[in-house]
């Protein structure tokens, strides 16, 4: 197959998709400049005879990560520029041969493990969009997962290369800090952060790493690549039976402990305090501050641009001390001590990915709390600078991955994966998801026409609800649009009138359950009432009370919200 025709593949596979999830992408190439580059970079080079490793695999990229031709957010549009150049990363696949064909959605810069804290959307499992995707890399597991993509990369410094992967069935990849380039990557926690990679299987994370595991002097923080090998047989750490918690969740321990039988060596039990007492350092101490220093500029400048949840995050760390810091390096310390005793003992620690997995309504009720309990056995590891890789290791009945991770000291990267490869060979997998998943429901159309159209920042409420977009289109020309004064975030009040216009506006369909607790929702002086559109066709939408005219401006005669919002 050439690398036009796989690339072809590809994109008609997301414009399938795009029906169910849209909101794991942010920016994507036109299908023209993918398949044109897929022709020009890939397709002539091989036929020149040039060796290209990942020749014609198509990937995604993290939009916190810089790629040439789409401008980086973070999913923060008031963040957003234009990168001259690729990642180092992002060039040395390019150059590979491997095709790029847009940025995917994130937990807004990259701070979470939920997926829920973006304003393009909340990116669902594949398997079972009730539940959260994972995050903070949830667009780039979700187009892997849906075989929209080969391989994608995303981000982890606290787990968020992991946590998705578990859910949606992937094998998601932690190199050693400082193994891959960090150049061009917008930073979280500058010295912890590493680049990640989602793939299906082992192999193709192994042949990812073969292109990209070299020190790159343009990176302060890259090292030298060791490839440090594992016993062939090795001893497999496992946490303490009281140390072991899963939420209540009793398919995770059952899939946890089937998953302990399939290991090949000893299996051996260790006690992992001061792994958990050095994950709760990465929030709960000082090392917030370091988030708090990759957006000092931002919140000084437009703290409100700032999702909520994260918001409140980073800004705890301006208050931290010098002094605070120095205590919790000292702790760390201690902590890296104390683990010194589980190398001892075991050569891999095999640990839960994640506890459990949460519905995206109870992230949204309960944003904090549930968001720590998914970094229990992810928090540590970069803090400790050691190497995982999570594996998928089962399935729930409700069709959410549960996986394990693999975890052993810095540079054991290559031989993890070829454990992670020979555990992975026997997996259950419900294969990739169907295209037609939105075919089961069919409930209430809402029309919307401000915040909550797709990119906008309440978007959010309709993706977490699972709403589908049915059209875009435009009312019947009798309708005025006014920019409410004093709305945060700013919002448009629609206003039935005769002399009005035409204007643009998205029709979704949710569920009569979901219609009912998003209508709950709508602020007054909004309200929703009955919009006609431009067919005569009449759907549920957003009407105004008269109030919401008080020092409003019209601006009809842009013909939609995006036109003002572009306008400003």
């Amino acid at each position: 197959m050439s690398a036009v025709d796989a690339a072809r593949q590809a994109l008609d596979r997301i414009t399938a998709y795009d029906a169910v999830q849209p909101q794991a992408w942010i920016a994507r190439f036109s299908d023209e400049a993918v398949l044109a580059a897929a022709a020009a970079e890939v397709d002539r080079r091989a036929a020149a005879g040039e060796v290209l490793p990942l020749a014609g695999l198509t990937f995604a990229v993290k939009d916190n990560i810089d790629l040439a031709g789409l401008p980086t957010t973070a999913a923060c549009p008031a963040f957003a520029y234009s990168p001259g150049t690729s990642a180092t990363v992002v060039a040395r696949l390019l150059d590979a041969g491997a095709v790029a064909v847009g940025k995917t959605n994130l937990d807004q810069f990259a701070t979470g493990l939920v997926g829920t804290r973006s304003p393009h959307g909340a990116p669902a499992c594949v398997f079972n969009r009730d539940y959260v995707s994972g995050g903070s890399s949830s667009g780039s597991a979700v187009a892997v997962a849906a075989g929209l993509v080969d391989f994608a990369l995303g981000t982890d410094t606290a787990g968020s290369g992991r946590v998705p992967a578990a859910f949606n069935g992937l094998v998601g990849f932690k190199p050693s800090r400082g193994r891959w380039s960090t150049q061009g990557l917008v930073p979280a926690c500058r010295s912890l952060d590493c680049i990640s990679v989602f793939t299906p299987d082992a192999a193709l994370a192994l042949r990812v790493d073969a292109v990209l595991a070299d020190l790159d002097p343009g990176d302060d923080f890259s090292r030298p690549t060791r490839n440090v090998p594992l016993p062939a047989r090795p001893r497999y750490g496992v946490p303490r039976v009281d140390q072991l918690n899963f939420l209540g969740d009793s398919e995770s321990a059952a899939l946890y402990r089937s998953a302990l039988k399939r290991l090949d060596g000893d299996v051996v039990e260790v006690d992992i305090a001061p792994l958990l007492e050095a994950a709760r350092l990465l929030y709960a101490g000082p090392f917030v501050a370091e988030r708090t220093a990759a957006m000092k500029d931002l919140l000084a400048r437009n703290a409100t641009a700032v999702h909520p949840v994260v918001r409140a995050i980073v800004q705890a760390g301006a208050g931290l001390s010098a002094v605070e810091a120095y205590e919790g390096q000292y702790a760390l310390a201690a902590c890296a001590r104390a683990a010194e005793a589980i190398w001892s003992a075991a050569d891999v620690l095999v640990l839960p990915t994640t506890g459990t997995i949460y519905r995206i309504a109870e992230v949204l009720a309960e944003p904090f709390a549930l968001n720590a309990n998914l970094g229990l056995y992810t928090n540590f590891v970069n803090l400790l600078d050691l190497s995982a890789v999570a594996v998928p290791a089962g399935f729930r009945a409700n069709g959410t991955g549960f996986g394990i991770s693999l975890i052993a000291p810095a540079w054991t990267d290559a031989a993890l994966l070829d454990l992670a490869g020979a555990f992975a060979t026997t997996k259950p997998s419900p294969g990739r998801p169907p295209l037609d998943l939105v075919e089961a429901e069919r409930g209430v159309k809402l029309c919307v026409v401000g915040a909550h159209l797709h990119g906008m920042p309440l978007h959010w409420q309709l993706t977490s609800r699972n709403a589908r977009l049915v059209a875009r289109t435009r009312t019947a020309p009798c309708y005025r649009l006014y920019a409410m004064a004093g709305s945060t975030p700013p919002k448009p009040a629609l206003v039935h009138d005769e002399t009005g216009g035409s204007l643009e506006v998205e029709v979704y369909e949710l569920g009569v359950e979901a219609f009912g607790s998003f209508t709950v929702e709508v602020p007054a002086p909004l309200a929703i009432g009955t919009v006609t559109l431009e067919d005569g066709s009449q759907v549920k939408g957003f009407v105004a009370e008269p109030r919401a005219m008080t020092g409003a401006q019209d601006i009809t005669h842009l013909g939609g919200w995006r036109a003002y919002i572009a306008s400003l």
